[in-house]
């Protein structure tokens, strides 16, 4: 891979992470578009931990107190006796069901999965489901008012967005949002119930990457996570702004536009869908074993 690739490709997720639009398709078209060879679901994994850590400047103060009030509520027996201290605990159980079918779909989700055709089909069907879910939402609730069921809901939301093109952003407002909360609130939990999730998947990730036979090199790594952070702090900071006074609307638009972008390019040829396998899993020549007696 090489530092064009690398910064390309950190451009790519430090501005997609955050918005509804979804990095993981982003980063499948990018290298499809400049016939690059797709980095594969453990790279992607592992530049998010620039959007992480983007994520943990910004709202540094914010995990301050919710860290606090965490062990204070341990500490007193009592982990619910704040709103904070709630808060932090729905971050965590909204975290268990993506981490629980992540793991047990993980063959399927950098493999057939990545295919640009679930892509496109995602970009769509989510699109149409955050256009319905903003039409018939209240938007009236705050974070302040969430309650374990809303965490556990926002959670398995998150899920969805192991199916490549549905976007974790995407999903997560959209539940935050079928739960009646303001766009800004159901974003700023969102960026929040992020963290977890992409951290322990980009540490997971970056294990099997070094250990991998052919993989990026150390330079496009932090080429990539560098780029990822820096775009991804605009890109949180302008969400936010953007939802203060505006509809989702014009994500809406954008999915629909793309999906239906790139399956008119699949059916005339001009791309293929691949089955979106990892560099080193598609290029590594079968192993022979020799038997002995």
């Amino acid at each position: 891979m090489s530092l064009l690739e690398a910064l390309v490709l950190g451009l790519v997720q430090g501005l997609t992470e955050f918005l509804p639009i979804s990095s993981t398709a982003h980063l499948r078209i990018a290298p499809e578009l400049f016939h690059w060879p797709d980095p594969g679901a453990a790279y992607s994994a592992v530049i998010q931990l620039g959007t992480v850590a983007a994520v943990l400047i910004y709202f540094r103060r914010d995990l301050l107190h919710l860290t606090t009030a965490f062990f204070a509520g341990l500490r007193d027996r009592k982990p619910f006796g704040t709103a904070e201290s709630r808060l932090a605990w729905f971050v965590l159980i909204g975290t268990l069901p993506v981490g629980v079918l992540g793991l047990a779909f993980k063959k399927a989700i950098e493999t057939s999965l990545r295919s640009l055709y679930v892509i496109a089909v995602s970009l769509i069907v989510l699109a149409i489901i955050l256009f319905v879910v903003e039409r018939v939402a209240k938007h009236s609730r705050t974070v302040a008012d969430m309650t374990l069921t809303d965490g556990i809901i926002i959670g398995l939301w998150q899920a969805l967005a192991l199916i490549p093109g549905s976007s974790r952003s995407g999903t997560t407002l959209t539940g935050g949002l079928s739960l009646g909360f303001k766009r800004e609130d159901a974003a700023r939990y969102s960026f929040l119930l992020s963290i977890p999730a992409t951290t322990l998947a980009g540490v997971f990730e970056l294990k099997h990457l070094i250990e991998a036979d052919t993989r990026p090199s150390t330079m496009a790594l932090l080429v990539g996570t560098g780029v990822a952070f820096v775009s991804g702090m605009g890109a949180i900071a302008g969400l936010l702004r953007y939802l203060r006074t505006r509809t989702t609307l014009v994500f809406v638009v954008y999915r629909v536009a793309l999906g239906a972008l790139l399956l008119g390019l699949l059916s005339a040829g001009v791309l293929q869908p691949r089955s979106g396998l990892p560099p080193q899993t598609e290029q590594k020549p079968p192993k022979t074993r020799q038997v002995t007696d």
